[in-house]
């Protein structure tokens, strides 16, 4: 289906309104968390930079060229112990996006079976039960925004009795037929 050419002022300051404040959310989410995601992906990268590094290697079929002797390595320098950053969150627990489970929790990963509400499922029931800024280091989506870090919310207040005698918004015995005196609102 095609979309309509045919805008007024009003639509086109909706959308252009609607630009700007993704464009203004986008910034404010990179501009509070691009550098942690930025440190995390050179983490990885170096990483894997090191595991190809580290693989063995089949030996080739042609014998290869003399490789000259190499100096002896240099002494690595000692690391200073980690430090935490500023926000007091360590380097572990940034590098992945998920926070890891509590023992008693991921405990129950291996006591029974998901068929009888054990297992797997209890452990999903209870991580879901959990608020995503307790599973989450960082909102990951722009949905998490919407409720990160409230708090508990207050329970709403249900009166006892409804306040409405009227059961139905619909009438009994058609559109056309006399009332009956339930239907009446008092």
């Amino acid at each position: 289906m095609a979309r309509p050419l045919n805008m007024d002022s009003l639509q086109q300051n909706f959308w252009k309104e609607e630009y700007l404040k993704e464009i203004t959310l986008r910034f404010g989410w990179h501009q509070k968390y691009g550098a942690l995601v930025k440190a995390k992906q050179e983490r990885q990268r170096e990483r894997r930079k090191k595991a190809v590094e580290t693989t063995l290697k089949l030996p080739s079929v042609k014998a290869p060229f003399p490789e000259k002797p190499r100096s002896p390595p240099h002494p690595c320098p000692v690391e200073p112990p980690k430090e935490r950053d500023l926000m007091g969150v360590d380097e572990m627990v940034l590098e992945a996006e998920m926070k890891p489970p509590l023992r008693e929790v991921r405990s129950l990963l291996y006591q029974g079976i998901s068929h009888e509400d054990e297992g797997r499922y209890r452990y999903l029931k209870l991580r879901a039960l959990l608020r995503p800024e307790d599973k989450y280091t960082f909102p990951i989506t722009t949905n998490f925004n919407y409720g990160w870090q409230m708090g508990n919310m207050a329970s709403c207040y249900v009166a006892p009795e409804p306040k409405c005698r009227i059961d139905s918004f619909f009438r009994r015995n058609g559109a056309f037929s006399l009332l009956h005196p339930r239907d009446v609102a008092l």
